[in-house]
């Protein structure tokens, strides 16, 4: 896999160090973190608080393996993912947002949570992300929040159409809400199916899954 994004960081004339590439580990158990931590991983990701909380607590003793969370978040358990988790990739609304806003008093040595904002490109509200007219007004709230540091932004490309024209799409806003901040540069996007047109569009952050994990048996 390393291999194939390289390859596909030099197709678009970039350098494959600018990548980060984060290890998808959902369904499967905290051996195969530790199998993947063995190889040289030590970015993974879970889109489920519950199940990261467990294999977080069951890795504790990886020294510099970082995890991010990149799923939906419920409000009342945002905090609660501060407590393991390099960075949130899913940022969607103000209430998670507020949510995350001031430290936790558990932990007020803490740094900043480093966020991305998640986006919706598609036309259907029920998927995670928020509306593309309202990325600057959620990128503004977090730029105000304490505890928070905006990373940039996050997607993923909709089901049906060119993920390279989502991700198009995607980079644009990337370029607006860097106006605001331009330490926000960060683009997340890009899985096993469609990595080589994120890298295309500017992907700094790649969620990797079954390309490298295999499915889940």
């Amino acid at each position: 896999m390393t291999e194939r994004i390289t390859s596909a960081a030099r197709d678009a004339g970039r350098d494959p160090a600018e990548l980060t590439t984060i290890v998808v580990t959902k369904f499967h158990p905290a051996d195969l973190v530790r199998d993947l931590y063995a190889l040289g991983v030590r970015d993974v990701g879970e889109n489920r608080h519950q199940e990261a909380r467990d294999k977080a607590e069951e890795t504790s003793d990886l020294e510099g393996l970082r995890w991010h969370f990149i799923g939906q978040l419920q409000s009342k358990k945002a905090r609660q993912v501060r407590r393991y988790a390099l960075s949130v990739h899913s940022l969607d609304r103000a209430s998670v947002v507020d949510a995350l806003a001031q430290p936790d008093p558990e932990l007020p040595d803490a740094p900043p949570l480093p966020a991305f904002i998640q986006v919706n490109l598609t036309e259907d509200p029920a998927r995670g992300g928020v509306q593309p007219s309202d990325v600057l007004a959620l990128a503004e709230r977090v730029l105000a929040a304490p505890a928070l540091t905006l990373q940039g932004v996050m997607a993923v490309a909709p089901l049906e159409g060119e993920a390279r024209a989502a991700f198009a799409k995607l980079r644009e806003l990337s370029d607006s809400v860097r106006t605001l901040d331009p330490a926000a540069r960060f683009i997340s996007a890009g899985m096993s199916h469609d990595f080589a047109d994120a890298i295309a569009e500017g992907a700094t952050h790649l969620r990797i899954g079954s390309a490298i994990t295999g499915n889940r048996r």
